[in-house]
Formats: C-alpha cells, sequence, structure tokens
C-alpha cells in the first residue's frame, strides 16, 4: 500500500513539470481549432470509459490513446500563441501516453491512468 501511494505521488509530481507554465489567454480559455477538438474529447472519453468499467488492459488503452493523439496531431492547422500554448499541454500528455505503453505492471498503469486523468482536467481549463 506504501509503495503503490508512493507512486502516485511520485506520479503527480511529475505530470505538472510540463504544463507549469501554461498561461490563459487573456484570463479566458485558448480556442482549439474544430478538427481537433473530437479527437481530445474522444482521448478524454475513452480514459473514462476505461476507469467505469474497471479497466486493466492498459496497453490497450495506451494504444487507444495513441491512435487519438496521432489524429489529433494530423488535424492541427493552428498557429500562434494558441498553438503554442497547447504544445505546452500536448507534450507532456504524449509523454504519459508513451509510459502506459511502457508500463511494465498494473500498479505502475494506475498511477499513470491517475496523470492521464489529471491531464485531461488540466486541458479543460485552459482550452475551449
Amino acid at each position: 500500500m506504501l509503495f503503490t501511494a508512493s507512486i502516485l505521488l511520485l506520479a503527480a509530481c511529475h505530470s505538472n513539470q510540463g504544463v507549469a507554465d501554461l498561461k490563459l489567454n487573456n484570463g479566458e480559455k485558448w480556442e482549439v481549432n474544430a478538427e481537433m477538438t473530437p479527437h481530445i474529447q474522444q482521448g478524454s472519453q475513452i480514459l473514462s470509459d476505461y476507469g467505469a468499467q474497471n479497466g486493466s488492459d492498459y496497453k490497450k488503452l495506451a494504444a487507444d490513446l495513441k491512435a487519438q493523439n496521432d489524429q489529433l496531431i494530423k488535424s492541427c492547422t493552428m498557429k500562434g500563441e494558441s498553438h503554442d500554448e497547447l504544445h505546452k499541454w500536448l507534450h507532456p500528455h504524449m509523454s504519459l501516453v508513451e509510459k502506459l505503453d511502457e508500463a511494465a505492471e498494473a500498479t505502475e498503469a494506475r498511477a499513470i491512468v491517475v496523470q492521464l486523468e489529471q491531464s485531461y482536467k488540466t486541458y479543460q481549463q485552459y482550452f475551449k
């Protein structure tokens, strides 16, 4: 139990490294283009469904999230500051998906899933 708690705490600390300098657009959320939004929403839904069903196939979860990220990148037409801010969120998020794919066991995967859940919450705080 202590080991699991330690992993979760460590994971939570690392999840904030890449998004620490995210900022709002003069107090408002950044606009994300219409082509990209469905892929972010679908990724969030996949993760939500995984949790609701007490999923255990974290390798499949990682593959599904990676597929959404690939589609997200292909659909990117954003430019400027909103694009730059999105990447401050996206790069750490994609790293979490990679870590999930590389997880050696379920306890590690659960800690990464928690980080991914937080990542989507962060997205909701800064983007619309």
